[in-house]
């Protein structure tokens, strides 16, 4: 079993390492949030990720450790860089934790006398790994460039099912298809079952942006259609059902709704963009899915005035905070510019979320945060559905407390009667 160093203990990479630790190797979690590490070494997962936290109590102190420091890269075999690469004002990336991290690890690899090997698993564009995140590396460090390989293996994890996209993936990518490279994955990864593709690291970072690329297109098109079906009185799911039969297409992420959001879509489509706008392309394709998602939630808003007219002064339940169920993540979450728009439009919001109700107080601290669905729809003029959480889709009688029973649906999950759908 190998020794491995993850630096970066959010999302991606506490769930690579308690997973990895799951596998029999021994982890060490780095993070520079010391709130954070404590809560890791109690055996608590600081996010909200289905069965993470077990993992982490069956594992902590054994396989398992978290730190704030970089001891534990002097005798690490192999380092991930897992750091966050969030947007910038422009629509890049920022690279300010990857510089630091690299920074961090080059100095603590001095003292390693391992063959070592480092791998990014944050998103990056094509290029950054061989002109930023090697030279950051070896200038730090005193070893020579034949001493460290460096290994693009990108992450395809989807929030609230995570472990089970860790454990069974469709295909493990890695950038850089020296021999030296396959003995350090193979033992990774040896007690995973699935394709191993090897590239070069360029054509490893690029996979990562057009995965997440394509599958934003599926969403936005699935989106346009609803909006066609929805003026035609046609369902769209039962189109998308048909056509998702396919075997060329598909099923997932044919679901039309108020639109994606997540730390990945928005933040990749966006630096792809203007990746492809710096090497004189125009990505028309690429920035309609933006605009698609964009205009989507406020059509939900549409149909609520349409229903009860001016929303000013009348009071709106929102259910559903967090991007997608299963997660308390509300990144680039729908709810947000629906909760602005009618902010804007002087209404009295009520909301709830079973997991994100937290996360979204700390950008509307000023709205109504409920314990339950029924506190939040007591007396209301209308409700929206924004997120597809289980629990709502056994609301039923439940409506019966609001002062008018009008239901938008942005997410298709409830089951009573009287509900109306976006794209539905």
């Amino acid at each position: 079993m190998m020794q491995i160093s993850i630096v970066g203990g959010g999302y991606v990479g506490l769930v690579t390492g308690a997973c990895f630790a799951h596998l029999g190797h021994y982890i060490t979690i780095i993070d520079i949030d010391a709130d954070k590490v404590h809560l890791i070494n109690n055996g608590q997962s600081p996010i909200y990720e289905i069965g993470l936290e077990q993992l982490i109590k069956q594992h902590i102190g054994s396989e398992l450790r978290a730190s704030t420091k970089f001891d534990s890269i002097a005798s690490a075999e192999v380092i991930f860089i897992c750091v966050g690469t969030p947007q910038t004002p422009n629509n890049n990336i920022d690279l300010s934790f990857i510089k630091s991290a690299c920074s961090s690890i080059g100095m603590s690899l001095t003292n390693n006398i391992s063959e070592c090997c480092v791998i990014i698993k944050s998103t990056v564009l094509p290029g950054t790994t061989e002109n930023i995140i090697r030279p950051e590396i070896l200038t730090s460090t005193k070893k020579s460039e034949n001493e460290i390989n460096f290994i693009v293996n990108p992450e395809f994890l989807r929030e609230g099912k995570a472990i089970e996209d860790f454990m069974h993936p469709d295909r493990i990518i890695i950038g850089n298809n020296e021999s030296y490279s396959k003995y350090f994955i193979n033992e990774l990864y040896e007690k995973i079952p699935a394709p191993i593709i090897y590239t070069d690291i360029p054509t490893a970072e690029m996979i990562k942006y057009t995965s997440n690329a394509f599958l934003a297109t599926k969403i936005s098109f699935a989106n346009e259609i609803g909006n066609i079906c929805k003026h035609l009185h046609i369902n769209a799911y039962d189109v998308m059902k048909g056509v998702g039969l396919d075997h060329r297409i598909g099923s997932q992420f044919l679901n039309a709704g108020i639109g994606f959001g997540g730390s990945c879509f928005y933040k990749d489509l966006s630096a792809l963009i203007l990746l492809a706008q710096k090497n004189n392309e125009n990505p028309i394709l690429l920035q309609s899915i933006i605009d698609i998602n964009t205009r989507q939630p406020h059509k939900l808003i549409a149909l609520l005035e349409n229903k009860i007219g001016d929303v000013s002064d009348k009071y709106i339940t929102l259910l559903g905070l967090a991007f997608k169920n299963d997660t308390d993540d509300i990144r680039e979450s729908r709810a947000i510019p629906i909760i602005r728009e009618l902010l804007q439009k002087k209404a009295h919001l009520a909301v709830y979320d079973p997991m994100a109700m937290t996360n979204m107080r700390q950008i509307f601290p000023d709205i109504k945060y409920c314990n339950n669905a029924i506190d939040a729809l007591t007396n209301a003029d209308g409700c929206l559905v924004l997120t597809e959480w289980t629990e709502f889709s056994k609301l039923d009688t439940e409506f019966d407390v609001m002062k008018h029973k009008v239901i938008i649906a942005g997410r298709k999950i409830l089951t009573c009667k009287g509900v109306e759908g976006i794209c539905w």
